[in-house]
């Protein structure tokens, strides 16, 4: 059978849908979160769900649409999974990341968790790879890397939420000067977890010669300045926002450097 050749045109036209897809989905994340600080009470908590789904949606239509089903849809998958499950583990548990329990307004729950937390994994932990991947050269050095950029989000996401009424901690001693609501267990627990997740990424990305990955670069430098504004000057979260702009920011200015 001939093979039947598309038009230059056409064939563009479908390369590019994946990128306008992203680019779409990410700026739509983007005003959902410029909105966030402007919500208030059960809102804010259906908000934040939202703007988890849209946003690991943009990171979905890059991994795929960049990397094929075979890694991106892979690597969304493991990171899902591990995600979720660690979870589980902690809410019925306390380990990794110490004791604590959902509220309500997230959404669905399986075994006790919101399904919209397996989303809240995938979100960031593909833009952290990629960063990771422009940062270092070296399979250990990118674990790391990318370990660390996502684990370092957690500075702002678990004081916000937990502000927002997503969860409580049991006993949250002892704590971060100036976080009081969350214990360091949870942040070791999500080095942990990150750690494992970044070391999954990376070995499905061993062969990856790069793309266009601005857009998940660009949300990833978003989340660093973003947040930071927000519980500074919206929240009135400034512990959380002077840990997460300098836990990121440890990647997040050497990616700033390496993009100019």
């Amino acid at each position: 059978m001939a093979r039947t050749e598309l038009h230059p045109a056409t064939a563009a036209a479908r390369a590019g849908a994946p990128a306008r897809l992203t680019v779409g989905l990410a700026a739509t994340a983007v005003a959902l979160q410029l909105a966030y600080p402007l919500s208030n009470g059960a809102t804010r908590l259906r908000l934040s769900v939202v703007i988890v789904a849209v946003f690991a949606a943009a990171v979905a239509a890059h991994a795929i649409g960049t990397r094929g089903w075979r890694v991106g849809g892979a690597a969304l998958g493991v990171v899902a999974g591990l995600g979720f499950a660690a979870e589980v583990v902690g809410v019925h548990r306390g380990v990794p990341f110490g004791h604590y329990a959902y509220g309500a307004g997230l959404g669905p729950r399986l075994a006790g968790v919101p399904v919209v937390v397996g989303l809240a994994w995938t979100m960031l932990a593909w833009p952290a790879a990629l960063v990771a991947r422009r940062l270092a050269r070296r399979p250990a050095t990118r674990v790391a890397v990318g370990a660390w950029a996502l684990a370092a989000w957690d500075l702002y996401l678990d004081p916000q939420l937990v502000a927002a009424g997503g969860w409580r901690w049991r006993d949250p001693d002892p704590h971060l000067p100036g976080e009081p609501d969350v214990p360091l267990t949870n942040y070791a627990g999500w080095l942990l977890v990150a750690t494992a997740v970044s070391v999954a990424l990376q070995w499905l990305l061993r062969h990856d010669r790069g793309g266009p990955d601005l857009a998940p670069l660009a949300l990833y430098l978003w989340t660093w300045l973003g947040s930071a504004v927000a519980l500074a000057m919206f929240l009135d979260r400034p512990g959380a926002a002077a840990w997460g702009a300098a836990g990121m920011g440890l990647v997040a200015v050497p990616l700033l450097r390496r993009l100019r």
